[in-house]
């Protein structure tokens, strides 16, 4: 019963962040007027608002002028609702289960728009890191040294790489957007999620950037990249490593030679990725959305899945 709650919220959810995907980059109210069609501006029945059915029995078609409806918005509800079956089925019937349906609606909403506009609004992101921080106090979390230093570590590994490449290139390669954005993942799920939802979010960006410079005839210059990476990662080790001081109450150990191997492999990963973005800057290519699907996957598979990034922990 609580399962088909979380999925019926689901479809309900993301049909309003459907409204929000559409009017936060324009600044428009996602309260009033009534949702509209996109094409003729008419206000919307309820019957023909009903998530994913009134798509389906209108055929993709408004039902005052006829002309198609986007699929995207039956994609998101549909989207949404296994986001909020996923939310049930890792943490029950619970406040973290409602907790994690509002993160992932945060991720949901900040995808869309950064394919869209190639922004993250703050209006999402900076409200996600007060809420993910503030929800750390509840009991059975993670707790809120893990939060504020997951916060820190993901705002400053980006803004570090953005700053030294902007510094020795002279040219812009990563937006604040996806500095608060990281921020807000460290937030929510603590300081060792921020590892893996980098090398996820680097590997997945890369994998798709790549193909489509090559492809477009544009060239890599990696070697900056790798420099600014690198250097980066040296620092993330060094961090983990004094956050592991600080933040677990188990004792810890010197990094071995394989925890630096993966942290400079993160680093570098991540100043390539910086190069992707500025070749591709005719074509820009949004980070958004794959750090969002490195924070889901450490969400629901939970970020000891990936300790082997970090085998100084055990």
């Amino acid at each position: 019963m609580e399962f088909a709650v979380f999925i019926v919220l689901g479809f309900l959810v993301g049909s309003f962040l459907n409204v929000c995907i559409a009017r936060l980059p324009y600044d428009e109210s996602i309260v009033s007027p009534r949702s509209r069609c996109p094409q003729c501006e008419h206000q919307l029945p309820w019957w023909a608002n009903v998530p994913v059915l009134s798509y389906v029995a209108l055929r993709g078609r408004c039902a005052f002028c006829s002309e198609p409806i986007s699929w995207r918005y039956p994609l998101v509800e549909i989207l949404t609702a296994v986001l909020f079956g996923l939310a049930c089925w890792r943490f029950g019937y619970t406040w973290h289960g409602a907790v994690a349906a509002a993160f992932v609606s945060a991720l949901v909403v900040i995808t869309f728009i950064d394919i869209d506009h190639r922004i993250i609004p703050d209006v999402i992101s900076l409200p996600g890191i007060a809420l993910g921080f503030g929800v750390s106090w509840l009991p059975g979390g993670i707790t809120p040294q893990s939060s504020g230093a997951g916060l820190l570590l993901g705002g400053g590994i980006l803004a570090a790489i953005a700053w030294l490449y902007a510094r020795w290139t002279k040219r812009d390669g990563l937006g604040m957007g996806d500095i608060k954005l990281l921020a807000m993942i460290g937030a929510f799920l603590g300081w060792v999620a921020i590892p893996p939802t980098v090398l996820i979010a680097s590997l997945t960006g890369s994998a798709v950037g790549i193909p489509a410079i090559l492809i477009r005839g544009r060239h890599l210059r990696p070697r900056e990249g790798l420099r600014v990476g690198l250097v980066v990662g040296g620092l993330t080790v060094g961090a983990l490593w004094l956050l592991q001081v600080v933040v677990s109450p188990l004792p810890s150990v010197a990094p071995d030679p394989l925890a630096v191997a993966l942290g400079l492999g993160i680093g570098a990963l991540a100043g390539l990725l910086v190069t992707v973005r500025l070749a591709a800057r005719r074509y820009p290519i949004p980070f958004g959305p794959f750090l969002a699907l490195g924070a889901l996957l450490c969400l629901f598979l939970g970020p000891e899945s990936f300790g082997w990034l970090m085998p100084w922990r055990s």
